[in-house]
């Protein structure tokens, strides 16, 4: 499979009809086809279901579209990590990142990165952490920012940022209500709870609550800030949350967690076993070196 073959079929895939797909390609229609037919044959299946005026992609056709995003993002990765080897301290950092905290941290390290290495680019994208990860593992990232806690056998990381979990809750819920910016955990009790859908995270609030004698009323799995926030704007749950510092929401209510507190801790983790590029290295060092000067200064 060629590259230039999988860019003919990703186009095809997206537009589901060969004339148009041809013109957007600026080719002529009968050898694009040829070069599906022969992509077929290649991998013997059925890509497509050809209608009279449309295509429909089979399901060995789905799976061929998701993998050849994937490589074609690949290879313009690795065009650029060659190229940045050949000019010196250019290319482009591909950092994942789950939300809460994480985005406000890699904006402070892009933000001084930047100062020195004005030529570097970014490209930075958010999930929960299990969908993080996979973009490492698969080399759609240099570098991820997750929460703990983390694989040591298969990544290699460090600590860098904690904040409070928070419950959020909708504006006229009785315990958005009460006084003060914190809430106890027992106060959550048989509340219906929206919480992340890590599982090592689910296992993590249901011990939160075992310390305490009791058992999470666990309603809904969620994986990003904007989920919790329209499930609780909506009075569907409270949900369990990082404190998110730096936004504020009129939709909902937050309130610290205590009795007992609870940290959220950020950890910047690469491949194991995997040597960074240059540039990922200088990157990391940068990141190492600010966090010992904040502590220095703290």
């Amino acid at each position: 499979m060629e590259l230039r073959t999988l860019h003919y079929f990703t186009v095809v895939a997206r537009e589901l009809n060969i004339t148009r797909a041809a013109e957007k390609l600026n080719m002529s229609q009968p050898p694009l086809s040829n070069q599906i037919k022969a992509l077929e044959e290649e991998l013997g299946v059925q890509l497509f279901i050809r209608g009279k005026r449309h295509l429909e992609l089979t399901e060995e056709g789905a799976l061929l579209l998701r993998r050849a995003v994937q490589m074609q993002e690949l290879a313009d990765k690795t065009r650029q990590e060659i190229a940045s080897l050949r000019e010196g301290m250019t290319g482009t950092i591909y950092l994942s990142m789950v939300e809460g905290r994480a985005p406000f941290l890699a904006a402070q390290w892009i933000a001084g990165f930047q100062e020195e290495f004005p030529l570097v680019r970014y490209n930075l994208w958010n999930g929960s952490s299990d969908d993080v990860l996979d973009r490492l593992h698969k080399g759609l990232a240099d570098l991820a920012v997750i929460a703990a806690p983390y694989d040591t056998e298969h990544l290699e990381g460090f600590s860098v940022g904690q904040e409070p979990w928070a419950a959020m809750l909708h504006p006229d819920h009785p315990l958005a209500k009460e006084p003060g910016e914190a809430i106890p955990l027992s106060c959550l009790v048989g509340e219906p709870l929206i919480v992340p859908s890590r599982k090592s995270r689910i296992e993590s609030i249901r011990r939160w609550f075992g310390d305490i004698r009791a058992e999470p009323r666990i309603l809904c799995e969620m994986s990003n800030y904007m989920d919790a926030v329209a499930l609780t704007s909506q009075g569907v749950g409270v949900s369990i949350f990082p404190q998110t510092v730096g936004v504020s929401n009129g939709l909902v209510v937050s309130k610290v967690v205590t009795q007992p507190a609870r940290q959220a801790e950020y950890i910047l983790v690469w491949n194991k076993g995997q040597a960074p590029s240059g540039l990922t290295r200088e990157f990391i060092r940068y990141v190492q070196d600010y966090l010992e000067e904040r502590q220095s200064k703290a």
